[in-house]
């Protein structure tokens, strides 16, 4: 049986072979055009498939995401942000394949859960924190989806005292804070002269005081987000991924810190939060994880 994982976010597209425990040994990528978005990603499909006729694909895609119709509205995707019918355009292109579609952080979420940080238990709440802030959850081993597919959106949680403006029209959203761009931003408002999260992280890592801030105002926000977040759900693990996230001590003390101060009640008292294990493998593990769903 052939089974094909996708992975599509704003600045790539990966594909691959997904093995029998939905794992995808090898993959291939692509740079997530600004102008026909679907061609590329189609034929992205058909070099991996090499011919062959493919019976599932699993598919995971930035939101947002309308698992119910099977249409996506990813913010970062501009051509596909009115809407794009993403699931019957892979049936297009193998016909008679099943095709399973999730958000991108909830397919994050499954692969940790099967094969990360997230293995042995049930219940997990996953952020992604890079360019943005993504997130999913798994609820008795399986995704909890919402009504649409979006839930784990918890980059869009809002958090005290943030009043930027985000990508998504509201106003404050963690993602204004905590992600790589957002510290960025910050940082030279309060005039660090870098450019870049790495630069951030190692001039953190050095002793630069503003870069510091930055950091400790990054990793404090997602402490109360994820607090916040447990208490919603119930969950007492949260694993943490993405490039920002190895940002090292100068945002995960913070992060740690601000968790521990608002976890208080009973049920989240022992809140664990870890690194991801998956890396950039995470997602299209996930995708590969969703074509054994296709495939039943």
């Amino acid at each position: 049986m052939i089974r094909l994982a996708l992975d599509i976010g704003g600045t790539k597209m990966a594909a691959g072979l997904a093995s029998e425990d939905g794992r995808v040994p090898e993959f291939r990528t692509v740079p997530t055009p600004k102008t026909d978005t679907w061609a590329a990603c189609a034929a992205l499909l058909q070099s991996v498939a090499d011919g062959r006729a493919v019976d599932a694909v699993g598919i995971a895609c930035a939101g947002p995401v309308d698992t119910v119709g099977g249409v996506v509205a990813p913010i970062n995707i501009s051509e596909w942000a009115g809407g794009f019918p993403l699931q019957d355009a892979v049936r297009s292109v193998f016909p008679g394949a099943a095709a399973t579609l999730a958000m991108d952080g909830a397919a994050a979420a499954l692969a940790e859960h099967h094969h990360g940080a997230g293995r042995g238990n049930l219940d997990l709440l996953s952020l992604v924190v890079s360019t943005g802030v993504g997130g999913g959850v798994v609820l008795g081993g399986r995704i909890a989806p919402g009504r649409t597919g979006n839930a784990g959106h918890i980059g869009h949680l809002v958090v005290p005292g943030a009043d930027e403006p985000c990508s998504c029209g509201g106003v404050g959203c963690l993602e204004t804070v905590a992600s790589g761009p957002a510290a960025v931003r910050w940082a030279r408002s309060q005039g660090w002269t870098g450019t870049t999260g790495l630069e951030l992280a190692d001039d953190a890592h050095r002793g630069d005081a503003l870069a510091r801030a930055a950091l400790h105002r990054a990793g404090t926000a997602l402490g109360v987000a994820i607090a916040s977040a447990a208490a919603l759900l119930d969950v007492n693990l949260a694993v943490v991924g993405g490039g920002f996230s190895q940002s090292g001590s100068a945002l995960w003390k913070p992060l740690r810190e601000s968790a521990a101060r608002h976890a208080r009640l009973s049920f989240i008292k022992d809140l664990r939060i870890v690194s991801a294990e998956l890396g950039e493998r995470g997602t299209l593990t996930g995708a590969g994880l969703l074509s054994l769903v296709a495939a039943i």
